[in-house]
């Protein structure tokens, strides 16, 4: 378990942005894959992934994210939001023979957005598994439960959503990971980085703090493992809506992890 310092100087950093990585360093493929990063390197050689997908590959970097993750092609692995599936077209492959895949979304917008990548050849044995949410009185995702109907899993992953969500949704997704990760599960999350307590903006609405970020989850029960600047993005400034065309695919993102307890 990490100390009570580690934590304190992790947030630090975090909060800190970037601005200390080098340039030159960030696009690097692995030069040495692991087993497990050769497998997700060879998922990423799938056919089902477009051209589109592949020009995003270099910037995501899901080798190296997915390693820090700790995951392994035996898990049962739950992605919450997939969106257009840029992440369940890799995990879908790799997770096949030896695990096991779930997908969770709210109905409505996201889950007609994931349903071209659903019938994707391959990704038969992705499940969706229900949202069990009901619209909340503030037009939030989630309603007064949001628990997961699956048998406990080993990680819990979501990209870029974090900032989608209010506050109070915040709280139910971060409970609805921890209850369905068996102890010892973990939970990743990728988002883009907000400077540290900025107040919201025109500017800021698609970044988080990564600081809330982390007392949030920590509230929820979950124990901080480690943060890796691996897509810190030094050249964006944090000052840019992530859209907006001098940081778009390009925008600082932090990446946390974090444990339930044993």
């Amino acid at each position: 378990m990490r100390t009570k310092n580690f934590i304190r100087t992790s947030l630090i950093a975090l909060a800190a942005g970037s601005v200390l990585l080098p340039a030159a360093a960030v696009f690097a493929q692995p030069a040495d894959p692991t087993p497990f990063q050769q497998r997700v390197m060879d998922a990423m050689e799938g056919d089902i992934r477009s051209e589109k997908d592949r020009a995003r590959d270099a910037n995501r970097m899901p080798a190296e994210v997915l390693e820090f993750f700790r995951m392994r092609d035996d898990m049962r692995v739950i992605e919450v939001l997939p969106g257009g599936g840029w992440y369940t077209k890799i995990l879908g492959p790799v997770l096949k023979d030896k695990g096991k895949l779930y997908v969770t979304h709210p109905p409505g917008l996201y889950e007609d957005i994931f349903q071209p990548t659903a019938g994707l050849d391959g990704l038969e044995d992705v499940e969706q598994i229900d949202w069990n949410g009901r619209p909340s009185e503030t037009g939030g995702f989630f309603g007064p439960s949001g628990k997961w109907d699956v048998e406990p899993v080993d990680l819990v992953l979501t990209f870029r959503n974090y900032h989608n969500f209010s506050p109070e949704d915040r709280m139910e997704v971060n409970k609805s990971s921890f209850d369905a990760l068996k102890p010892g599960g973990y939970y990743g999350i990728v988002d883009h980085t907000r400077r540290h307590m900025e107040p919201g903006n025109e500017e800021n609405g698609r970044r988080i703090d990564p600081v809330l970020n982390v007392k949030e989850v920590l509230d929820a029960g979950f124990i901080f493992v480690d943060f890796t600047d691996v897509l810190a993005r030094p050249q964006d400034g944090l000052v840019y809506e992530v859209a907006n065309p001098a940081v778009t695919g390009q925008s600082d993102r932090y990446t946390l992890l974090f444990q339930k307890p044993e």
